[in-house]
């Protein structure tokens, strides 16, 4: 048998704080556990679930993981402005005149994350 990711884990300041962030990019949930100033969080929606763990450590240079996110009920551009709203800022603007290419933003404690286009773009 094999093994399965159960689910992403993210080191963070503050795992509550970062995980009701992430929770609204995703249109997911908190689990009914999760406090603020817990040292956990856990983010559930759909595609997957997302650990937040409060460390000592700041982030000091780029992720060697992110995450891609494909919007599902809108364009890319509208996806990045949704998200850049709820705190998130531009790190790297990679798309093109074309309506090609990626967007590079941080969340709120400075991870990178991609937003590419979606579904319907992609297949435009």
């Amino acid at each position: 048998m094999t093994s399965l990711v159960r689910h992403t884990t993210i080191d963070c300041t503050d795992a509550y704080r970062l995980a009701s962030f992430w929770a609204e990019v995703l249109g997911g949930s908190l689990a009914s556990d999760d406090l603020p100033g817990d040292p956990e969080a856990t983010v559930t929606a759909e595609g997957g679930a997302l650990l937040f763990i409060t460390v000592p450590d700041t982030k000091i240079t780029k992720n060697r993981v992110h995450l891609d996110l494909q919007p599902q009920d809108r364009s890319r551009d509208e996806e990045v402005e949704r998200v850049l709203a709820l705190g998130a800022t531009l790190v790297e603007d990679h798309r093109r005149a074309d309506g090609t290419g990626w967007a590079t933003l941080a969340d709120i404690e400075g991870n990178e994350f991609c937003v590419e286009r979606s579904a319907a773009e992609l297949a435009g």
